[in-house]
């Protein structure tokens, strides 16, 4: 009797999980480490909270992914008879003189069967009062997206996994010897080795560290500020049963979640941030970027004017040159994997991401030119 490929998947994050999930559930023995545990405060898939959503702008493949996405979120939360996506929608607000993002994204929100509404400024200002529209002429609002659970998802994708009968380790693949030629055994920070057929590294910021050779800097991390607004007692206008998540590309992008889960009013700027240590680097937010944010809330929630900060957290994108995900075979090392990029908007992906690398790994496939590393010119 043939004996089933084993495969180790380095990284228990959004990518790491899902995939390892994934390939159990289509027939391998699969083995899931992570240096730290699944959604923990040094990953990029750490924290409560991610967006959901699909608008993307024109010609890009995330749309559709996305639309693979929530109907595999769907899929798992009814097995699982727990809740990871709250659908407060997501309302985008476009100008009038810079609106390409959004103008560009209803026909891919059309074609994936993403439901959405296309809503004047008098029709947003009459249904959300709390939110001051000035600048604002139009907006697409998503219905049927929201926020995602971030930490407790990927807990519960690890402790599906391991029902399931996969094996989960907590500990961290060494780098010495991993862009020499097929990998034959991965030596790991507990001093033991893990021998597989495969490999598969979902390592997030750190890939650039493992394979300095095919990775390096086309992944870096950027440190992400992230800000909770404090609101009166008893006024529940920002939380999440009255307000969407939503995205403002009014000069700076920035974007929010509505109060949940007893937290505050959560607002980040989506510009990218300075280089970052995601081992070692100290998460304290910068004064600049709080007060930016702090004048952008007067102005734009006014009645958050004075509220006060509640919560701060400091998180990181893994960031590649052209923001697409990096799903390939390592050039030298044929059975080895690399899984990341989310560069700031994986995390809803993860689900359709994990499946995608499973079918490629099983049915012995390469993945699509705009996911390989080949399309960076080095």
């Amino acid at each position: 009797m043939k004996s089933k490929l084993h495969i180790a998947v380095i990284g228990a994050g959004a990518f790491g999980g899902w995939t390892a999930l994934h390939l159990l559930e289509r027939g391998a023995r699969v083995t899931l480490l992570d240096a730290w545990g699944p959604g923990n405060s040094r990953a990029s898939s750490g924290g409560e909270t991610r967006v959901m959503r699909g608008t993307y702008g024109p010609d890009q493949p995330y749309t559709e992914m996305a639309a693979r996405a929530l109907r595999l979120w769907a899929k798992y939360e009814r097995r699982w008879k727990r809740q990871f996506l709250h659908r407060t929608g997501v309302l985008w607000m476009a100008s009038g003189t810079d609106d390409a993002f959004e103008s560009g994204s209803v026909k891919a929100l059309r074609a994936a069967k993403i439901r959405f509404q296309e809503l004047s400024a008098a029709q947003m200002r009459k249904r959300w009062p709390q939110v001051n529209f000035e600048g604002i002429e139009w907006g697409i609002f998503e219905p049927e997206c929201g926020y995602l659970d971030a930490r407790a998802s990927c807990l519960a994708v690890v402790e599906a996994f391991v029902a399931a009968g996969g094996k989960y380790r907590q500990a961290a693949g060494l780098v010495d010897g991993l862009e020499n030629g097929p990998l034959s055994i991965l030596s790991l920070s507990d001093g033991s080795q893990l021998k597989a057929d495969c490999y598969v590294f979902a390592c997030g910021p750190w890939l650039g560290q493992l394979f300095p050779q095919a990775v390096g800097d086309l992944v870096q991390a950027t440190k992400q500020d992230i800000f909770f607004f404090g609101t009166a007692a008893g006024n529940d206008r920002f939380s999440d049963a009255h307000l969407p998540v939503w995205g403002d590309h009014r000069g700076r992008f920035r974007y929010g979640i509505p109060g949940s889960d007893r937290r505050g009013f959560k607002i980040a700027d989506d510009t990218r941030g300075p280089v970052f240590d995601p081992t070692n680097g100290e998460r304290v937010v910068s004064p600049e970027t709080l007060k930016d944010i702090r004048e952008y809330v007067g102005f734009r929630f006014p009645a958050l004017k004075d509220a006060p900060l509640v919560e701060t957290r400091v998180c990181q994108y893994e960031q590649t040159p052209d923001s697409h995900f990096i799903l390939d075979r390592h050039p030298v090392a044929a059975n080895a994997w690399i899984v990341g990029g989310g560069s700031g908007h994986g995390f809803k992906h993860g689900p359709a991401v994990g499946e995608m690398v499973a079918e490629l790994i099983l049915k012995e496939r390469e993945a699509d030119a705009i996911w390989r590393l080949a399309r960076f010119k080095r």
